[in-house]
């Protein structure tokens, strides 16, 4: 933004208020409804189906794509498609590929065929990994440093209002219509993406593209062990595992929490609109804001800590029961907070990537931020018929401190950079 005033010097309407923004609220729709059908809508349709939790849980193994996704990273960052560009042409096949394997999944059925439900579910999470990959390296390119908490906090907001589709309508159609229908419907939302991948103009020229593979697999990597070193970068790397441990281990099965406590269908979609659509709209214009004010290393540690006290509330709801109010409350602070949370923790990512390597650190990063709720997600309906619902999310909250204690030396309070963003 050099040739513009700073964000911060910005009053918070057009900070807020402008193209490369409102781009950040089409990457963020786009990238949270796959993820959020996959971890929302699918264990809902399964448990009402009669799939039992531990397969359920099991399920969260066929997220392998979002951790690997660095492996693939280096082709998307070194070949260009023949049409729209490297970032959108990309963009384009994966939405194309989400639409199809969303749809094709709803007429799968799980009774029968839950082995053909993992290789959907799989498709599904290859083409969403795919497309995170490159709709995080345009977003990196679009937004100039000053503008990435902004940016990425209302990318994350959107993201997870995106979740709204498959978490609440998704889950009320349901029950009134047949799943296959549910699915294609699903599917459809995906067409806001694809014309929004259209409309949009590359942020980078092509030409910046690797002059080879090796190049495009080996440079990003190089780049970040030389500016970190290695003792710093493990460090980093370490921190990225955690922060969202606990968080990632607490939503993994919510929906089948709030229906093993009574609540319908319909409840749960309902209240989670209502209730969610305030709090992430708030929660993300005034996360934003409060990025630019105190900065990503103080929102890390305020919102981390909203984030250790949201999952606290889904151990009081499992003591209080199917009571509408205490859910509402629930998912409020779940949005409100946790967003929160996660807005800061990719803001923090983009601001240690370089943007000459964008696609496959970001990847790199993300994917291992992604990992926990992998390996996490898959025990979690384990551990829930071991311990049951309060003492799993004590367990969660318990699980949250580490990451919270790292911050005293990735993202300490008192710094405006953390000794491990500076040049090794």
């Amino acid at each position: 933004m050099s040739d513009q005033q700073p964000i911060s010097a910005l009053p918070w309407h057009k900070a807020i208020f402008n193209r490369h923004m409102f781009i950040c609220v089409l990457t963020g729709f786009a990238s949270g409804l796959p993820l959020y059908f996959l971890i929302q809508l699918v264990p809902a349709w399964l448990r009402s189906e009669g799939v039992g939790l531990t397969e359920i849980g099991l399920f969260a193994l066929v997220g392998f794509p979002y951790n690997w996704k660095f492996v693939w990273a280096p082709l998307m960052d070194r070949y260009v498609p023949p049409f729209l560009g490297r970032r959108r042409g990309w963009m384009l096949i994966t939405q194309i590929g989400l639409i199809i394997s969303i749809a094709v999944l709803g007429f799968i059925d799980p009774v029968f065929s839950v082995g053909l439900v993992a290789y959907g579910a799989a498709a599904v999470a290859f083409c969403s990994a795919s497309q995170d990959v490159v709709l995080d390296a345009y977003r990196r390119e679009l937004l100039h440093d000053d503008e990435l908490g902004l940016g990425n906090a209302i990318h994350v907001q959107a993201y997870r209002l995106a979740g709204l589709v498959p978490g609440s309508i998704g889950v009320i159609l349901g029950d009134y219509l047949p799943w296959s229908t549910v699915f294609i419907v699903m599917a459809g939302f995906m067409m806001i993406a694809v014309v929004a991948t259209i409309w949009i103009d590359e942020a980078v020229d092509a030409s910046v593209a690797p002059l080879s593979l090796r190049a495009a697999v080996v440079e990003p990597f190089r780049e970040f062990v030389n500016r970190k070193g290695w003792a710093s970068a493990l460090y980093l790397l370490l921190f990225l595992f955690l922060y969202k441990l606990g968080d990632n281990m607490a939503t993994a099965l919510s929906s089948p929490f709030y229906l093993d406590l009574g609540f319908t269908l319909t409840e749960i979609g309902t209240i989670a609109k209502t209730a969610s659509l305030t709090a992430a709209i708030i929660g993300g214009l005034a996360g934003g804001v409060i990025m630019i004010r105190l900065g990503i290393n103080r929102a890390l540690w305020l919102f981390g800590v909203v984030q250790v006290l949201s999952i606290l509330g889904f151990a009081a709801l499992a003591e209080i029961g199917p009571n509408r109010m205490a859910l509402a409350g629930v998912i409020v602070f779940e949005y409100l907070g946790v967003g929160l949370g996660t807005a800061a923790f990719t803001a923090f990512i983009a601001r240690a990537t370089m943007p000459a390597y964008a696609a496959t650190q970001f990847a790199l990063f993300t994917a291992l931020a992604a990992l926990p709720r992998t390996f996490a997600n898959a025990t979690t309906g384990i551990i829930v018929e071991s311990v049951g619902w309060t003492n799993f999310y004590l367990l969660c909250t318990a699980v949250a401190i580490p990451g919270m204690v790292m911050l005293l030396k990735v993202a300490p309070w008192s710094e405006s950079k953390s000794e491990l963003e500076k040049p090794a």
